[in-house]
């Protein structure tokens, strides 16, 4: 029996077209290198533009220079605190408190939104409360604060907490408010009911939305921290915002400036954490690049 040879016009078609070749990996052409230059320079575009603006606004006289000063005397100021060691005894300070509020806020506004995302009830009860609590400005709590806890650590503590916790607690409402249905149907057909679904299903579908959530409740949490550290001066303690309000008293605009750029760089570093994070998780969910 002879046998068949397939003609080439008959042979298999080996190529990858259509929706067979969007669901194929293709590895990165691109080294580390070049995509973390690609990340960097637009940053340093930024920072060098807001510099070359600054310096043409000290130019121009404005303001004199014992008011705003150029980006060379504030630099220079910022290198003499680096090299300072009661410096970094401040910053300890802040950042300690900065963990220790958004640590408890995490975790009460976790809860508070597992609760309120899994019950009717609860969330036509203190839903639009959650949502009132994060729209009012962190600096509006202080006086209640100082009457409850005095000049302490508890006052700042408690500003931090109510900063943070209401946008904790929306990340998670709303990532679970838009968890597919079949999603939830498909962990019940497995056998997954209350925490085991809420904890197996649910909260890995809403986690793009939870981390957002941190993140934004890091940003409320960094500012009622700097608010709090301004108007309520603990003594025998000289954090940050201690420092900060010094300078302010002895009118050393250098110093007051220096102090503000270290305040920014570090809000700047903790957001690019969570936002490394907040990437990670949503390339691995195929919700971005």
């Amino acid at each position: 029996m002879p046998t068949t040879e397939l003609t080439p016009d008959l042979a298999p078609d080996t190529t990858v077209a259509g929706l067979d070749k969007l669901e194929t990996f293709s590895s990165p052409t691109a080294s580390r290198a070049s995509r973390f230059y690609s990340v960097l320079w637009p940053k340093l575009s930024a920072v060098v533009l807001a510099l070359v603006l600054w310096q043409i606004v000290v130019w121009l006289g404005w303001k004199p220079t014992y008011v705003l000063p150029g980006p060379a005397t504030v630099f220079s100021e910022l290198r003499a605190l680096v090299v300072n060691g009661s410096f970094w005894h401040s910053v300890g300070i802040t950042m300690r408190r900065a963990t220790l509020g958004f640590a408890i806020a995490l975790v009460i506004g976790s809860v508070i939104g597992a609760v309120v995302s899994q019950s009717s009830i609860v969330r036509r009860a203190f839903g639009s409360f959650i949502t009132g609590l994060q729209t009012m400005p962190s600096i509006v709590w202080f006086p209640f604060a100082i009457l409850l806890f005095k000049l302490t650590e508890s006052a700042i503590l408690f500003v931090v907490v109510l900063g943070a916790a209401p946008a904790i607690a929306n990340g998670l409402i709303f990532g679970v408010d838009h968890v597919p249905p079949l999603l939830v149907r498909a962990g019940r057909v497995l056998g997954a009911r209350g925490f085991t679904l809420f904890r197996s299903v649910i909260l890995p579908a809403a986690l793009p939305s939870y981390v957002s959530g941190l993140k934004q409740g890091w940003a409320f949490a960094w500012r009622s921290l700097m608010a709090g550290e301004l108007l309520v001066i603990v003594g025998n303690t000289s954090s940050l915002g201690v420092r900060l309000d010094f300078a302010r008293t002895m009118s050393d605009a250098p110093l007051l400036l220096a102090y503000m750029i270290v305040i920014l760089i570090i809000g700047l570093c903790v957001d690019a954490v969570f936002g490394a994070i907040d990437r990670r998780v949503r390339r691995t969910r195929g919700l971005g690049s």
